[in-house]
C-alpha cells in the first residue's frame, strides 16, 4: 500500500494539457472490434488496468492483439467467433464496464466460462445483468448476484424487449451487444444514460435505429449484421479532465487548457452542474468525431460559487463526478442539495457516504442519507488539521478527490493506496506534479 503527503497548497497556474484516451470508449472499442471480421486500430487507447484487463480477456478468447505504446491493432474473430478451452476464468479486475459487457458478448458462448473480479468489483450488484441476459437464453450461477459468476450462453440467443430504468448504461450497452448475435429485432426501452454505444453502432452502420423520448430512448438493434473494421483515435476523457477542472476552479487566479475533450452531451453532467454554480467553462475547436462530440476546455479560477439545488435529470450524465461537484459545493455559499443518488453507492466503494466522510474530514457539514446529500458550503474554508484517508476498497475516484481537496484547502493529508489510480488514470499525479504540486 502506498501512501501520499500533501502539506502544502497549489499556487496558482496557467498551463496547457492532455488527457488520456476515455476509459467507455477504450473499453468499448476493444470489445466491438473483437466482434469484426477485420483489423481495427485505434490511437490514444488508455493504458489503464481496466482496458489491460479488457484486451487480456480477449486474447483468453482467441483474439489476436499487437500493441505498441497507446497504439493497438486487434484483429476481430467475427460474431461468436471466439475459440478457447473448457473451463476459462476470465478476470475483470476493478472494471463493471468489463465484466458487465464481457457478459453480453457471451450469451453465445458454447462452453461454461467463469468470470471474477477484484475484492471491490466482487461487492457490486450483478443482477441487473443477469436478469436481462437470462431472457437471451444464456444460463449463469452467481454468489447471490455477485462475482465470481459462470456463463454458458445458447446457441440462438432470443431477441428480446427489456425495460432498463436504472439509467445504466453498462447494463444497456451489455445487452445491445448481446442483441448483435440473436435472429430479429431487440428492443431495449432504456433510461437516459451515456451513449457512446450507440454512437458506434451509428458509425459502423449496424441495424440500430434510437427513438429518444422525453424520459427514457426507445433502442432497436437487428442482428447477425457483419461488423466492418473500427479506426479509432479515442479522445481524451471527461471524467479523467474533470479533476483539472475543478482544481483549476478552486485555484485562484488559475487558468487551464485542456486539448481534445470529448464533450459528449451526455457525459457532461458537471459542465451542466458548474455552470449553475457560477463557474465559466469555455469550449473551443468544436468538432464531430464518428458521432462523438470534441473540443478543446478553457477553464479558470471562479471567485464566487453559488449552492445550488441541483436537477437529478443531471445526475446519469455526472454520475463519477459528485465526488469533485461535492468539493465546489464546499466552497460556495449557502446550503447545496443533491438528491437521487442511490447509484453512487453501486460504484467501485458506497462514493455517497464518502463523499460525506471527505467533507466531515475537511469540517464541511452535511446531511447524509442513503440517496441524497446536503451541503453547507464554507467560501473561506481552509484546513489546518491532519487527514487520513485510507479504507476505501481502492477507488481511484476517492483516491484522486482527495488530492485535489488538500491542493485547493490545505492540511496535511495522508492518502493511502496511492496504486488506485492505475484503473482509469496512471499519469494523474505526474499531470498534477506539472501544475505545481507539491506530493511526497
Amino acid at each position: 500500500m502506498h501512501i501520499i503527503k500533501i502539506k502544502n497548497k497549489i499556487k496558482k497556474f496557467n498551463k496547457v494539457i492532455s488527457i488520456e484516451g476515455d476509459k467507455s470508449l477504450s473499453i468499448r472499442w476493444a470489445l466491438i472490434a473483437s466482434q469484426s471480421e477485420y483489423k481495427s486500430k485505434s490511437v490514444n487507447l488508455l493504458l489503464s488496468e481496466d482496458v489491460i484487463n479488457t484486451l487480456k480477456c480477449l486474447r483468453r478468447l482467441g483474439v489476436k492483439i499487437k500493441m505498441r505504446k497507446n497504439f493497438c491493432e486487434i484483429n476481430g474473430v467475427g460474431l461468436n467467433g471466439f475459440k478457447y478451452k473448457k473451463n476459462l476464468i476470465l478476470d475483470a479486475g476493478n472494471s463493471g464496464t468489463l465484466g458487465r459487457l464481457l457478459m453480453g458478448l457471451l450469451t453465445h458462448s458454447k462452453k461454461t466460462i467463469k468470470i471474477k473480479g477484484d475484492k471491490s468489483l466482487s461487492k457490486r450488484d450483478f443482477f441487473r445483468i443477469i436478469e436481462p441476459l437470462k431472457k437471451f437464453g444464456a444460463e449463469f450461477k452467481s454468489n447471490f448476484g455477485k462475482l465470481p459468476i459462470t456463463i454458458k450462453g445458447t446457441r440462438n440467443p432470443n431477441p428480446i424487449f427489456y425495460n432498463e430504468t436504472r439509467g445504466s448504461a453498462q447494463v444497456k450497452s451489455s445487452l445491445m451487444l448481446a442483441a448483435l448475435n440473436t435472429n430479429g429485432e431487440t428492443i431495449i426501452k432504456s433510461k437516459k444514460s451515456r451513449n457512446h454505444s450507440e454512437l458506434l453502432f451509428k458509425h459502423l452502420k449496424l441495424p440500430i435505429k434510437v427513438l429518444k423520448k422525453k424520459n427514457y430512448d426507445l433502442i432497436k438493434i437487428k442482428g447477425k449484421k457483419k461488423i466492418p473494421a473500427l479506426d479509432y483515435k479515442i479522445p481524451s476523457d471527461i471524467s479523467s479532465c474533470s479533476f483539472f477542472i475543478v482544481l483549476t476552479i478552486l485555484t485562484e487566479n488559475s487558468k487551464l487548457i485542456i486539448r481534445n475533450v470529448n464533450t459528449n452531451p451526455s457525459r457532461v453532467g458537471i459542465l451542466n452542474i458548474l455552470r449553475m454554480m457560477g463557474v465559466k467553462i469555455q469550449k473551443k475547436n468544436l468538432r464531430n468525431y464518428k458521432g462523438e462530440k470534441i473540443a478543446d476546455l478553457i477553464i479558470k479560477s471562479t471567485k464566487v460559487i453559488k449552492a445550488i439545488n441541483c436537477p437529478s435529470k443531471f445526475n446519469s450524465s455526472a454520475i463519477d463526478e459528485f465526488l469533485l461537484i461535492f468539493l465546489v459545493a464546499a466552497k460556495a455559499k449557502g446550503v447545496s442539495y443533491f438528491k437521487d443518488l442511490s447509484e453512487l453507492n453501486e460504484k467501485e466503494s458506497p462514493r455517497l457516504k464518502w463523499g460525506s466522510k471527505i467533507l466531515n474530514k475537511m469540517g464541511i457539514k452535511n446531511i447524509l442519507t442513503n440517496k441524497s446529500i446536503k451541503i453547507y458550503g464554507n467560501p473561506n474554508l481552509e484546513i489546518e488539521n491532519k487527514i487520513v484517508i485510507k479504507n476505501f476498497l481502492k477507488d481511484h475516484r476517492v483516491f484522486m478527490t482527495s488530492v485535489v481537496a488538500a491542493l485547493v484547502f490545505g492540511g496535511n493529508w495522508s492518502i493511502a493506496n496511492k496504486e488506485a489510480i492505475n484503473t482509469s488514470f496512471p499519469s494523474f499525479l505526474n499531470k498534477i506534479k506539472y501544475l505545481g504540486a507539491k506530493i511526497h
